[in-house]
């Protein structure tokens, strides 16, 4: 059942809500068990996990079967646009946060701890030997000594990778417009494949860290930006392949028509949001 009030769909009462309450309250219990150290706290982890994506899977499936029936029209459509802007601006203040650590450190911090101004005593009292730089592991010299990750190796194949499919994902946009089936599926496949590779590739590039290079996450400060800032993005990359094998499905079943399809847009927006923070990353934490 639905009620309508001045033509805005409004679906009948859900208990979707309440489920994801439950999974991520179980879920967030069991990390802080974990990090207690009591023996539960993977399992509860697991279990609210499950939970959680029991209720993606149910909620979204519900919003995609009202759209096929036809139920959502302009006001509801722009509701969709207005809620995925804001939770794209959730996530750049996210990022934000983390890059703005990663100033913190490399522009004022470190240069304070060499003796710059104001801190001229703080590195006269305490730190006398050390020299700013960077990338650094701190006047402690905590985690040892390591190379830093060089931006002319996987970084730049990366960053080759994800803006090649920054394109694909446009071309099947394009193809959406143009009811072009072969270039909306062709364009999909190979934007999540790129994807796949990128995170691969990134977790080839984490195990030479850890193995020949001694870049651990205790490398100082540069070793806890590095794999703080790399880590969220490639799991936003992991998120976004699986939203948009998610639209692969829906455009292979046909769900997509030129004049509505603002899930495959809504990922789309996600996607590139992906590519412009890598840019950010792999000039800031890569390059200089």
């Amino acid at each position: 059942m639905t009620q309508a009030h001045g033509g805005y769909y409004v679906p009948h009462q859900t208990h979707w809500p309440i489920v994801g309450s439950i999974g991520m309250f179980v879920l967030l219990v069991g990390f802080a068990s974990l990090l207690n150290g009591t023996d539960i706290g993977p399992t509860l982890m697991v279990v609210g996990g499950i939970i959680t994506a029991l209720m993606l899977v149910g909620w979204f499936g519900t919003v995609i079967r009202e759209n096929q029936q036809g139920v959502y029209h302009a006001q509801e459509d722009m509701s969709f646009r207005w809620g995925m802007g804001w939770f794209i601006f959730s996530e750049v203040m996210f990022f934000a946060a983390f890059f703005g650590a990663l100033f913190y450190a490399r522009v004022l911090s470190v240069p304070w701890l060499g003796g710059a101004a104001p801190e001229e005593w703080t590195h006269r009292l305490l730190w006398e030997g050390f020299t700013a730089g960077w990338p650094t592991n701190g006047p402690a010299g905590i985690g040892g000594s390591y190379d830093a990750m060089p931006a002319w190796g996987l970084p730049a194949i990366n960053t080759l990778v994800l803006l090649s499919s920054g394109v694909t994902v446009t071309i099947a946009h394009w193809g959406i417009k143009q009811q072009n089936q072969l270039k909306i599926i062709g364009g999909l496949v190979a934007t999540v494949a790129l994807g796949l590779v990128f995170v691969a590739l990134q977790g080839y590039e984490y195990m030479e860290a850890y193995k020949h290079m001694n870049l651990t996450l205790e490398s100082g400060i540069y070793g806890s930006t590095f794999f703080m800032l790399t880590g969220f993005h490639g799991l936003h990359v992991t998120i976004g392949a699986i939203i948009l094998l998610v639209m692969l499905g829906r455009a292979i079943a046909g769900h997509f028509t030129p004049h509505n399809h603002f899930a495959f847009e809504a990922a789309a927006w996600y996607w590139h949001f992906v590519d412009v923070v890598w840019l950010g990353l792999f000039i800031f934490v890569y390059w200089l």
